[in-house]
């Protein structure tokens, strides 16, 4: 008979699936059946921390708490954050390059950006690096960058502006390595006149409304990849009160709004963007 001994399994199915549901029900995103692994794999701090041993154990601390701020902390671990600084760059030139005709076109209307699911900050705060470089941020009416997530720990690491070795090589050139983080025990903080450039704020995309005003240009770039098509939907009308008459939406490579909403429509004049939908608008190709 044998004696090998079977690695315990870190929860049953139930279990996956209540806290499958629970993401799913605050924060809209789905774990696909071929990455359930990431359920335990992301957890196991959590975990630890509270000395658990077992998934089970955990859905049974959530049931008993009946979710509250257990949950919050549950669904943070879990929600994706995959980013990195001048992530698809020739995208981020591009949006660059339409924020100059914006303000060009309309120079005493402040531009107004929105970074959503902005994670630990670096989408926006290479935004701003751009801008700044491109003398946008010099001029009388200097861009507003919003930067939205629902995750307070990845807002409060975007605010600090701090990231570690790793993070800091990934996309970011050594001249602006230099010229806008500083060394500070072993990791990299944003200096305050940066961080200062971007608001950021928690924001649900599937909760709440959007966030006050209207916006030129909307990033929502590798967010819709982990909604449903119904949640996606959704969030592409969120998303058409929150932008301008001929405002711009930019996604991510694997994202599209064909098919889930008419409020979008490809514009030509900034190539993979796409432009709100209003007849009665100024079309943005204009200011190509």
């Amino acid at each position: 008979m044998s004696t090998a001994k079977i690695a315990p399994v870190m929860g049953s199915s139930s279990a996956m699936n209540m806290i499958g549901a629970l993401l799913e029900q605050r924060a809209g995103q789905q774990i696909a059946a071929n990455r359930a692994w990431r359920i335990e794999t992301a957890l196991k701090p959590l975990l630890r921390a509270r000395g658990l041993a077992t998934l089970d154990e955990l859905v049974g601390q959530l049931v008993a708490a009946r979710t509250g701020e257990l949950g919050d902390h549950v669904v943070d671990a879990l929600l994706n954050q995959e980013t990195s600084f001048f992530r698809d760059v020739a995208v981020l030139d591009t949006v660059a390059d339409a924020a100059q005709a914006l303000h060009a076109a309309n120079p005493q209307r402040k531009l107004r950006i929105w970074s959503a699911g902005c994670s630990t900050g670096q989408e926006p705060l290479s935004l701003a690096m751009l801008l700044i470089e491109r003398g946008l941020m010099d001029s009388a009416t200097p861009p507003e960058i919003v930067a939205t997530d629902i995750s307070p720990a990845a807002l409060s690491r975007a605010r600090a502006g701090r990231y570690s070795q790793f993070e800091i090589q990934r996309g970011l050139p050594v001249r602006r390595m230099i010229q806008w983080f500083d060394s500070v025990g072993g990791d990299w903080v944003a200096k305050p006149e940066l961080v200062r450039r971007v608001q950021f704020r928690q924001h649900n995309l599937t909760a709440d409304c959007a966030p006050a005003g209207r916006f030129d240009i909307i990033l929502c770039r590798n967010v819709m990849l982990y909604f449903s098509t119904a949640v996606r939907q959704r969030v592409f009308d969120l998303l058409a009160t929150g932008v301008r008459p001929g405002g711009l939406l930019v996604l991510g490579a694997g994202e599209t709004v064909i098919g889930m909403t008419e409020h979008f429509s490809p514009t030509k004049a900034f190539r993979g963007f796409y432009e709100a939908a209003d007849p009665a608008a100024p079309s943005a190709a204009v200011l190509g």
